[in-house]
């Protein structure tokens, strides 16, 4: 076959010429703050070129310089936020290794009373985005036949909680949505990991309007979830909680619903 006869497909596929391999690339959502800044500062520590995406451009700036990352700017609330991130975080490595999808927004109240925009946002932002940009960056992956999506779910989402209705909603759609699409990506090379945290202690509390006020559990730290994450992108368990203890009542509430109600209305 002459020079001029191979396609572009068999030029891109051809081993590069020795050097130095690339750094693994991350894409981060809700860099800004919590547990998306920890991660993205753990897994910078690390070694891997980081994409920061959130909407708060002077803390993603900062975090950028910090880590040498790439600062994204996006409000992933519009409808065409995952869009723009997409093509922004590949213009800028050429691909995306691993998604960490921790953008989240919250309220706490009683349904009736949840204002109609912030459900919306909600909606958008906890359940719509993620699917989106995953829609986005997927093909790529399965291309390469590599790649890691880890989505970070709630407990909220496993259990339901009083007053978070609409917050459960979203978290419990993104759980269904991991587990349908790990078994479609079942042999392809692409992972897709969940992580499901308790109360965690971010600003996420203060931007839904109310304080924490459980006793049981206690929040834990976002670099402690930020550590999972991070091992999630290595290890082959698809599910882990933050603290891994609550993966008891998970399973408790799946085979015995009414023991949990019981309990969840005595201790909760």
């Amino acid at each position: 076959m002459t020079e001029e006869a191979v396609t572009a497909e068999e030029a891109q596929a051809r081993p590069r010429h020795p050097g130095p391999p690339a750094r693994p690339v991350a894409l981060i959502t809700g860099a800004s703050s919590g547990i998306g800044l920890a991660t993205a500062t753990r897994l910078a520590d690390a070694g891997w070129q980081t994409l920061l995406s959130g909407t708060d451009r002077a803390r993603l700036d900062a975090l950028a310089e910090r880590t040498g990352g790439v600062a994204l700017p996006e409000d992933l609330s519009k409808p065409d936020g995952p869009t723009r991130l997409a093509e922004a975080a590949l213009a800028a490595a050429g691909r995306v290794d691993v998604l960490v999808s921790s953008a989240g927004l919250g309220w706490r109240g009683p349904f009736a009373d949840t204002p109609s925009d912030t459900l919306d946002r909600m909606i958008e932002v906890n359940l719509a985005a993620p699917l989106r940009l995953i829609r986005l960056l997927l093909p790529g992956m399965l291309e390469r036949r590599h790649g890691r999506i880890v989505l970070l779910g709630s407990m909220a989402g496993q259990v339901g909680v009083r007053d978070e209705s609409g917050y459960s909603a979203t978290k419990g759609g993104l759980t269904m949505f991991a587990e349908s699409l790990w078994y479609e990506l079942r042999g392809t090379g692409v992972g897709v990991r969940l992580v499901l945290p308790g109360a965690v202690d971010t600003p996420f509390f203060d931007r839904r309007g109310t304080p924490y006020q459980r006793e049981r559990p206690r929040p834990v730290s976002a670099e402690r979830v930020a550590d999972t994450v991070v091992a999630t992108i290595t290890t082959e368990r698809d599910r882990l909680y933050v603290p891994h203890w609550l993966g008891f009542p998970a399973r408790i509430h799946g085979v015995a619903p009414g023991v949990f109600r019981r309990m969840a209305a005595r201790f909760g």
